[in-house]
């Protein structure tokens, strides 16, 4: 049985983090992740060109089953919401056009799936990861890892559902006492 490939993403439209994720017999391995820079590029429109372009030459390259993506959080700057919105929409027809199924998580649930918390930090779901994946060390930009991240929950999320109400950890040691598959 080959193993089942899964495309993370965290889209942004300065940075788009990405990681694919091999899942064989349920083990995790990162293959390869990375952050696509579009902050020099000054039309939004061709950021987004450059965001479908490049989800294509990830899928041609890794050959994904699906895709996970992050959702877009609420906030109340309604403009990065768009442009937000606009940068997950382009990574998501990616997807579509390879004729690839799409999975979208809200950032507190992948938090969630993580580290037991929702409301966990970048640096915290890191850590949480770099143990996970038996990681050397964790990657530099928060953009990658996030999109591990996400990867990674979607594999939970079709393995072991977590519930939010379910979880009452309060501590890294009582998260992986009640979810001993999580260890690193």
């Amino acid at each position: 049985m080959e193993p089942r490939i899964i495309l993370g993403i965290d889209p942004g439209t300065n940075l788009m983090g990405w990681a694919i994720l091999s899942v064989e017999k349920n083990v995790l391995k990162p293959l390869e992740i990375g952050v696509l820079e579009l902050s020099k590029l000054k039309d939004p429109f061709l950021k987004l060109q450059r965001i479908f372009e490049e989800v294509c030459g990830l899928i041609a390259t890794y050959r994904p089953h699906e895709l996970a993506i992050e959702a877009p959080f609420y906030g109340k700057n309604v403009q990065s919401m768009l442009k937000l919105g606009r940068a997950q929409g382009m990574a998501m027809a990616a997807a579509l056009v390879h004729k690839m199924p799409v999975y979208e998580y809200a950032p507190r649930k992948v938090k969630l799936s993580i580290t037991g918390r929702g409301a966990a930090s970048k640096e915290q779901v890191a850590t949480m990861l770099q143990k996970t994946l038996s990681m050397a060390k964790v990657p530099v930009q928060w953009d990658a890892t996030d999109a591990l991240a996400v990867a990674v929950c979607h594999h939970y999320q079709t393995q072991f559902p977590v519930k939010e109400k379910k979880t009452s950890c309060k501590t890294w040691e009582a998260f992986l006492a009640q979810h001993p598959e999580r260890r690193g």
